[in-house]
């Protein structure tokens, strides 16, 4: 799947919006990426799934781990297309874990996928998790990665099925704040 198939799939699901937008980490955007508009449609979401899955059939992939909420339905659907378990990280207390019974066994090959990536904050915090259980984090496969290939997660691989390099602001420094544009808080980790 190309990045214009991916971004032609976005568009068409209305995931891709304009405004002004406050991030979840903190930064304010003209533009934002709403997952479960894309999400919402299961024939494009397993579609996506599959591409994400594809880049990893020959990596002996065990086990597909995503962060709530997002990643939940991602980390399924990847999981369903490479043949392998999948779960998903939640916070407790403000702190990234597993839960439900959830774990890693020493070794276990996991790949970890993600909706939308800005900065790689909750990723990094997967890998914390994953690697605190002596499994080894092979990748992580994003949706979107949004960061404008600045997220960076040390020495974990990391592809992308679109990437965008959207422009965010400071919030004191944020253009649209200055020209009065209403804004509006679009999605939350619980941070």
């Amino acid at each position: 799947m190309t990045e214009q198939e991916v971004k032609d799939i976005l568009i068409k699901t209305n995931a891709i919006m304009d405004g002004h937008f406050l991030l979840t980490s903190g930064l304010h955007s003209p533009h934002y990426v709403e997952k479960f508009n894309v999400l919402q449609h299961p024939k494009y979401t397993e579609k996506l799934c599959q591409a994400m899955a594809e880049k990893f059939k020959d990596a002996k992939i065990e086990t597909v781990v995503g962060p709530v909420t997002g990643g939940i339905i991602l980390a399924h659907e990847t999981g369903k297309a490479l043949g392998t378990r999948a779960i998903f990280t939640e916070r407790v207390d403000g702190k990234m874990t597993f839960r439900r019974g959830f774990s890693l066994h020493e070794g276990e090959r996991v790949l970890i996928v993600e909706d939308i990536v800005t900065t790689g904050g909750s990723i990094k915090e997967v890998i914390d998790v994953v690697k605190s259980y002596k499994a080894i984090p092979v990748a992580v496969s994003m949706l979107v990665d949004r960061s404008g290939g600045k997220a960076d997660f040390g020495d974990v691989p990391s592809t992308a099925l679109l990437k965008m390099n959207v422009e965010t602001y400071k919030p004191e420094e944020c253009p649209l704040c200055k020209k009065n544009i209403p804004i509006t808080k679009r999605g939350s980790t619980g941070k």
